[in-house]
């Protein structure tokens, strides 16, 4: 007691604490990996359980010593993780120790080294999030930032696939660099086979990628840090406050913990709802299809398009599944809508559930009608599309790719058709055997992508709307863009036409270069695929696994700057101008 008494309320110490105890937990995780990416000999897996299980024990003590020497308290959130925590460690290591008996049916559930590697990795985020990291952003700014965050993930996960576990027979370094971008990025253009090339470790490192990629690095990063230290930097605050698109600095973890639990609870319902679907006869076994229901979920809900399946959801097997088809469409839709327009829709639900559902004696609170209007825009040009698309889809196709299918199927088919270029990637459907005319209106859905803010790609609906409102309105004489009696704001026009121009000039430099590496291809494949692209699509007409290293190398760029947004690279690149306090005269340019 004497001990703890000297050391009681020493920032020191416990800062010191801390840090022993975030390397110990950071030389595990890279121990972890070599433990999963290399073949190794009996002795070496003995000695790496030992030293896990020494890890597990040194992390209890750790947390425990700073519950009992620090003077404040963590905030009742935190310490409920941290019972969880501590109960897993514990029973782990009493497991692992041979104290509890292996005979019992969960004792031998639990008796796994997954459940190891997961108390691992908890173990690091928890001692990670307590860091205190801050930034200066006169040195790197919000826009500089994100494409920092993604470059480092991909060159990750590049690393993480060339590992010799991770691939049946190897694999090359411009391909892993390809998976890892397209999978970060949720392209899903793929140049190997994702079920049959990757073993389940590589699989899993992908659906890895996938997660990050869609909600973003610094999504988790920010907000778990956080919740364990509650409390931020005020530079960090104004940085997420850019990136979530946040009215408000104070309200901005709240944003990003409605970001988490909006997704992890829409894809833990998909995952449910694909695994009902699915035909036990296909995938026999119970782990399989837990599996596929939650990489398909995840894949789904980020608009990645990857799938286990070696002719994606065009399976002889899936091809007929329409349940299945339209459980992943409503979750790419989803996240294709963006996390501001699915909050809004939620707060408008909850409006209708209080205020005109329930009974007067159950209202506590009133919640007010909320429909902003990006919410009103998104949802009707989505609508739009989705409408316009599946019908043409269903004209067009009739004799063809649909021919195969019922009336019922047609439907189906058609609507995931129409639904999937706008930067989901899943196929049910040959689209190599689409016809010419299917094929330019994907182009124009793959262009225009989905939602801003969403896990999707292209130049986005609300851009898309504004240019077209925008010649609407000239055509009618107007001298400013109104909707929903609202005026779109001048920095709004001008940054939707400055994504519109760079779309086109990024597309066509990847159609040129390719056409350069490739002269043997034909256009349209190749202009599909720079689509695709930079769309963050993944539809592909079977190009890409044919293409040299140069012409990957190019997709690979045009898919990370689809992903990052050209606009935020020449942000990052550029230096702001301050506001200037003069305005020179105006003058009109002859355009037309």
């Amino acid at each position: 007691m004497k001990f703890l008494q000297h050391f009681k309320g020493s920032k020191k110490f416990i800062s010191n604490l801390r840090k022993v105890s975030f390397w110990l937990s950071l030389i595990t995780v890279f121990l972890v990996v070599f433990d999963l990416g290399f073949r190794k000999s009996p002795q070496t897996a003995t000695f790496l359980i030992t030293f896990y299980m020494y890890a597990l024990m040194l992390g209890c003590i750790s947390i425990g010593l700073r519950y009992l020497l620090s003077e404040g308290r963590p905030g009742i959130k935190v310490r409920i993780i941290d019972l969880i925590l501590l109960t897993l460690f514990l029973f782990l290591l009493f497991l692992k120790s041979g104290i509890l008996s292996d005979t019992v049916g969960l004792i031998t559930f639990f008796n796994k080294k997954g459940w190891l590697y997961l108390a691992l990795f908890l173990y690091f985020t928890r001692e990670f999030s307590s860091l205190k990291i801050d930034f200066n952003r006169q040195y790197l700014n919000p826009a500089q930032l994100f494409v920092a965050s993604f470059l480092l993930i991909i060159l990750l996960g590049t690393f993480l696939l060339l590992l010799p576990n991770a691939t049946y027979t190897g694999i090359s370094l411009v391909d892993a660099l390809f998976t890892s971008t397209s999978s970060v990025c949720v392209t899903g253009l793929i140049v190997v086979d994702t079920g049959s090339y990757f073993t389940p470790f590589g699989q899993n490192i992908i659906l890895v990628l996938i997660q990050i990629g869609g909600i973003g690095i610094m999504t988790f990063a920010s907000y778990f840090s956080y919740f364990f230290r509650g409390q931020s930097s005020y530079e960090i605050q104004l940085t997420m406050k850019d990136m979530t698109n946040s009215e408000k600095i104070g309200e901005v973890f709240s944003v990003l913990k409605k970001i988490i639990l909006i997704t992890f609870i829409i894809e833990f319902i998909g995952a449910v709802l694909i695994f009902l679907s699915l035909d036990k006869n296909i995938l026999t076994s119970i782990g399989d299809r837990i599996f596929f229901s939650v990489f398909h979920a995840i894949s789904g809900f980020c608009n990645a398009g990857f799938s286990t399946l070696e002719n994606n959801l065009f399976e002889p097997e899936f091809r007929f599944n329409y349940p299945l088809h339209l459980i992943i469409a409503v979750l790419f839709i989803l996240g294709g809508l963006g996390f501001p327009i699915v909050m809004n829709i939620i707060g408008y639900l909850k409006h209708l559930l209080v205020n005109r559902i329930l009974p007067p004696s159950l209202k506590k609170i009133h919640i007010p009608w909320i429909i902003n209007i990006n919410t009103k825009i998104v949802i009707v040009t989505t609508s739009i599309l989705l409408l316009l698309g599946t019908l043409f889809f269903y004209i067009l196709e009739y004799n063809n790719t649909l021919y195969i299918h019922s009336e019922y199927g047609k439907i189906v088919t058609a609507f995931f058709g129409a639904a999937t270029p706008r930067t989901a990637g899943f196929n049910s459907v040959d689209t190599s055997a689409l016809n010419f005319t299917t094929l330019m209106l994907i182009f124009l859905l793959m262009w225009i992508g989905a939602s801003p803010a969403s896990t999707g790609g292209g130049i986005k609906t609300s851009t898309f709307a504004i240019a077209t409102l925008n010649f609407i309105s000239l055509a009618k004489g107007k001298n400013r863009i109104e909707i929903y009696r609202r005026e779109i704001a001048d920095v709004s026009v001008r940054r939707s036409f400055a994504i519109i121009s760079l779309s086109f000039l990024v597309i066509g430099m990847s159609i040129m270069l390719i056409v350069a590496f490739e002269p043997e291809q034909t256009l349209l494949k190749i202009a599909f695929e720079s689509f695709s692209a930079y769309s963050t699509v993944g539809l592909s007409m079977g190009l890409t696994a044919s293409l040299n290293d140069a012409s990957k190398m190019v997709l690979i760029a045009t898919m990370f700057i689809g992903r990052v947004s050209m606009l935020t690279i020449l942000i990052a690149l550029m230096r702001r101008v301050k506001h200037l306090n003069y305005k020179y005269p105006t003058e009109e340019i002859l355009i037309n």
